[in-house]
């Protein structure tokens, strides 16, 4: 009777481990989809704010061209 009850014992703790298996690759399936999640979404923050940066620099190099080209045109007549 002691083996009976080891094989009844045993056969619910095959079945838990055979169920559970899918719990924990659920589970890491869906902690890998949020993280990929979140760094596609910080991914393109990022790229964002470069985008804005690169931008502001391209304004700021105009300008300052300007500015050069206006300091630059009256000396050339005077000279």
């Amino acid at each position: 009777m002691a083996s009976g009850n080891n094989t009844n014992a045993t056969t619910p703790s095959a079945n838990t481990k055979q169920t559970t298996p899918d719990d924990p690759r659920a589970e890491l399936n869906a902690q890998i989809e949020d993280l990929l999640n979140t760094l596609s979404n910080k991914f393109a923050g990022v790229s964002s704010e470069i985008f804005a940066k690169m931008d502001e620099m391209s304004r700021r190099l105009d300008t300052l061209e300007q500015k050069l080209m206006t300091i630059q045109d009256p000396k050339k007549p005077g000279s």
